[in-house]
């Protein structure tokens, strides 16, 4: 009998979900506060330059985690065992695939993460260098994108969690000891954060080996069907272009803010903190429609469907309600702990009223990128995207003249909005497709 939808299953996938991507930032800011004790500017700057780099290249794989949940939660769905487990080989060797590339390129990868974001020499030396041994560990940091997209379909988000301890309780370790007790500097921030993301992996398939005890492994035939892997690349392709267009406003975000003096930039920057802290919480939700609007599929069983889209999206809401309440009524005291510079504090607080805004108007684009994803319909949620990006550009080419940086943040909930009424338009299509 298959598991009721209900509160406290949404719940079990996405706690761990949110609490595992408050880690997320642990790892760079234990390189840089480690470093940093050596007390010299230009380490720091490296380490921040180099990881920056990298993650960015990392970031383009990123893709991986979303695809695998998607596929793997329809298979479970479906009951195929064999396409499960078959899934996690097939992630597992495009992460390694995409990490040997980017290891055989590092030479001229870093060339451009330089020529896009330079710095003095003396910091290019130091984040080449850091850059050159991270680059070792990356085969295995872009296939734990594979292995967390499935062990979340498989609604072990605990795992997910203990993931994310290990990763960073290895790295704060190793740093320590690498740095301040044997001196290595910024080489051996690099060699800790390269042992870490390896040792995650590591960990990262014992968890998933469970699976595998009774030794039924699929032939190679089926992890290497050419049907499935088009199948594969089509779906994270969609969604790295999906992305793409999604980096593209929050990168033009931040540029343009820049014509409107310092201290505008400066505010835009603290209260994209709110938008970050917005997304960390949704996404334990989005996860969740994700994993249960896979499986619905897989069962071919509408009513299930609509079960867990109203489950997470409740949920998800009441989350929006109260993070909305909680900047509005917490939001100027927050910024005043993010910064002493007096004019960036009154700009920020003009501005709240936007962050405020944020979820209550960007829950629809999270929860629907969460169900498209959990159905792979991944071309709907690109050409959606498509879509969104045109608005926010003719909202910037309206807006932003006559109002500046309000017009700038009006353009960014547009962008919000039109995600979601367009996504919103599809989904009557995706239930009808069961």
């Amino acid at each position: 009998m298959a598991q009721a939808i209900n509160n406290r299953r949404v719940l079990a996938i996405a706690i761990p979900i949110v609490l595992s991507n408050i880690t997320v930032p642990i790892l760079g800011a234990v390189d840089t506060a480690v470093i940093g004790q050596l007390g010299k500017a230009a380490p720091v700057a490296a380490v921040g330059v180099g990881a920056i780099i990298i993650t960015a290249f990392y970031w383009i794989f990123g893709f991986l985690r979303m695809g695998t949940t998607g596929l793997v939660a329809q298979a479970l769905g479906a009951r195929d065992e064999n396409e499960v487990r078959a899934y996690l080989l097939r992630a597992l060797f495009l992460g390694f695939c995409a990490g040997l590339v980017i290891f055989l390129l590092r030479k001229p990868l870093i060339e451009i993460g330089f020529w896009v974001s330079p710095a003095s020499s003396e910091v290019e030396k130091l984040a080449e260098k850091y850059f050159l041994i991270r680059v070792w560990s990356a085969p295995a940091a872009i296939a734990l994108y594979g292995v967390i997209g499935w062990l979340i379909a498989l609604e072990r988000t605990i795992s997910v969690l203990i993931l994310q301890f290990f990763m960073n309780g290895v790295n704060i370790i190793l740093d320590v000891w690498f740095v301040l007790g044997l001196n290595w500097g910024i080489e051996g921030v690099a060699i800790a954060t390269a042992i870490a993301e390896v040792s995650a992996l590591v960990l990262g398939l014992l968890l998933c080996f469970e699976r595998f005890k009774d030794q039924q492994w699929p032939g190679f035939q089926a992890i290497f069907d050419i049907q499935r892997l088009k199948n594969m690349l089509s779906v994270n392709f969609d969604i790295l272009l999906r992305s793409i267009m999604l980096q593209a406003i929050f990168v033009s975000f931040l540029l343009f803010g820049g014509n409107f003096g310092d201290a505008k930039l400066a505010a835009n920057q603290v209260l994209l903190q709110f938008l970050h802290i917005t997304a960390y919480g949704l996404d334990g939700f989005a996860f969740a429609a994700e994993t249960l609007v896979g499986q619905a599929i897989g069962e071919k069983n509408r009513s299930r469907l609509r079960a867990s889209v109203i489950a997470s999206t409740k949920l998800a809401s009441v989350l929006c309600l109260l993070m909305a309440i909680t900047f509005l009524l917490l939001g100027p005291g927050l910024i005043d702990l993010m910064t002493t510079a007096e004019d960036v504090r009154l700009e920020a607080k003009s501005y709240l009223i936007f962050v405020v805004l944020v979820p209550i108007l960007g829950i629809s684009a999270w929860m629907l990128d969460g169900i498209f994803i959990g159905a792979a319909r991944t071309k709907d949620m690109r050409n959606m995207m498509a879509i969104s990006l045109v608005f926010y550009i003719i909202s910037l080419v309206t807006l932003v003249p006559y109002f500046e940086n309000t017009g700038l943040w009006l353009a960014l909930l547009i962008s919000f909005i039109v995600r979601g009424i367009t996504l919103g338009i599809k989904y009557p299509n995706l239930q009808k497709s069961i």
